[in-house]
């Protein structure tokens, strides 16, 4: 198995704590964030940064459909992770300064992907559509926050 690896990133005209805060609440600001490949959204525990338990399909192509079961950590100042309960996936935003009172905002997810030709085309093609997945949640993220 090969290790795949989608990451997205975005400058957003907000500070760095008012990002992560949004982020991390997952409660009443994740959800407006999530595009349309997210369903069944469901906070199971906590509902804010660290302790989280938050449920959700993630729907990256017509025929691949995602039940994830995620732990949230915050390992580090300005780093959310959420790791699957019922994979091997692991989504890591990361939130740090960018110029005078903005952010930059770096979400990387990994997985461990199939093997021999089918592992070839999800290493090559799985990436990518998730970056437009996450890209279209940085755009819900930025005008939440730049208001």
């Amino acid at each position: 198995m090969a290790q795949v690896e989608a990451t997205t990133e975005r400058i957003i005209a907000a500070s760095p704590e008012t990002v992560f805060d949004t982020v991390a609440d997952y409660k009443d600001s994740r959800p407006k964030l999530l595009s349309e490949h997210f369903s069944e959204y469901q906070v199971r525990e906590g509902g804010d940064g660290e302790g989280t338990l938050v449920h959700w399909k993630l729907q990256a192509t017509s025929k691949r459909v995602r039940d994830c079961l995620l732990e949230v950590s915050e390992p580090t100042e300005g780093q959310l992770v959420e790791k699957d309960r019922n994979s091997s996936m692991v989504t890591t935003w990361t939130v740090t300064p960018a110029g005078e009172g903005g952010s930059r905002v770096v979400v990387t997810t990994v997985w461990n992907g199939a093997g021999g030709i089918g592992g070839f085309f999800e290493k090559t093609f799985a990436p990518k559509g998730l970056n437009r997945i996450y890209d279209t949640v940085l755009d819900k993220l930025a005008a939440e926050v730049e208001k």
